[in-house]
């Protein structure tokens, strides 16, 4: 009778919240459609990977090959060109854009003023909100042959830089881009990870003597540790994707030598030369190893003891 009771209890229970929720439940249904229509619906897709699809037949009367698709991309030294790119320019954008919203973050938590703070975040802000084509112009009428700078030295008889056309340069132009452009934006998480830390840890410290410098290294920061590591595994899972449009727009600049990554690879060696079959194995491919990476930088987190994407 006991555990019929409790049963029934949790069963009311249930419908109880449902009923409670259920205005809550309604705003999270066009959500969940518009997340299984665009997220998961074509993931169906995939199969292309393993057939010669052709679409004037469609997917089901495609040729069936198997891992053919795979083999051909692996023995393809632009796809290992590519992956290396990717990885390069995917490790300097770690070392150095990562930090850059978390010292924002700090620097602007630091800010007294409250008006001065918020002016200063619609700043940083605001640049998120540009397209990549417009981001891209900025940089080549302040850097370009004919931009400002290069004008600039000109009129002072100085030798110009060739910064936005040359390729040994590339990663750290786009990585400037990217801080540019989203490290404003970056700085909301940590932002908000700051507002729950308990302003009575801060007075506590200053009443025992701890300056600035010490109340950040041992209230902010510890603080901020389970939201870093969350973000940096999710950073690690986003590896391989390093920015389509960025690369597209600036590819015929530089060469396709230092400006080809996975996702550029995959448009201009798949679906631009009509291979989808091939250009579907090299999305697939770079699917399944972000999810080892994810799931790897996720079990690091737990081994230090943090929660990364969720907690064991």
């Amino acid at each position: 009778m006991s555990t019929t009771g409790s049963q029934n209890s949790a069963r009311l229970g249930w419908r109880i919240r449902l009923r409670r929720d259920r205005s809550l439940l309604l705003m999270t249904v066009p959500a969940a459609v518009l997340l299984l229509v665009f997220n998961y619906a074509p993931l169906f897709g995939v199969v292309t990977a393993f057939q010669d699809y052709d679409p004037l037949v469609g997917v089901w009367h495609s040729e069936w090959v198997g891992f053919d698709q795979f083999q051909q991309l692996f023995n393809d030294p632009a796809f290992w060109a590519a992956l290396k790119n990717t990885l390069y320019l995917s490790f300097v954008q770690l070392v150095l854009f990562f930090p850059i919203p978390v010292a924002l973050a700090l620097l602007l938590n630091s800010v007294v003023s409250e008006r001065i703070r918020n002016f200063f975040q619609s700043v940083v802000y605001l640049p998120h909100f540009f397209s990549w084509v417009l981001a891209v112009t900025i940089f080549q009428q302040m850097l370009g042959g004919a931009g400002a700078l290069n004008q600039f030295l000109r009129q002072h008889d100085l030798a110009t830089w060739d910064i936005m056309t040359n390729p040994h340069t590339f990663a750290l132009l786009t990585t400037s881009q990217a801080v540019w452009k989203e490290a404003g934006w970056g700085i909301i998480v940590f932002l908000a990870a700051l507002s729950a830390i308990n302003s009575e840890l801060y007075e506590a410290a200053a009443a025992d003597g701890a300056g600035r410098m010490r109340r950040m290294w041992h209230i902010t920061l510890p603080g901020l540790r389970g939201v870093i590591v969350l973000m940096l595994v999710l950073r690690l899972g986003n590896a391989l994707s390093v920015g389509f449009e960025q690369f597209l727009i600036q590819r015929e600049a530089v060469g396709h030598e230092a400006a080809d990554v996975l996702d550029t690879f995959s448009f201009y060696y798949g679906i631009a030369t009509g291979g989808y079959s091939f250009g579907a194995a090299a999305g697939l491919f770079k699917s399944v190893v972000s999810l080892l990476l994810i799931w790897g930088a996720n079990k690091l987190a737990h081994a230090f003891g943090e929660d990364g994407l969720y907690r064991r």
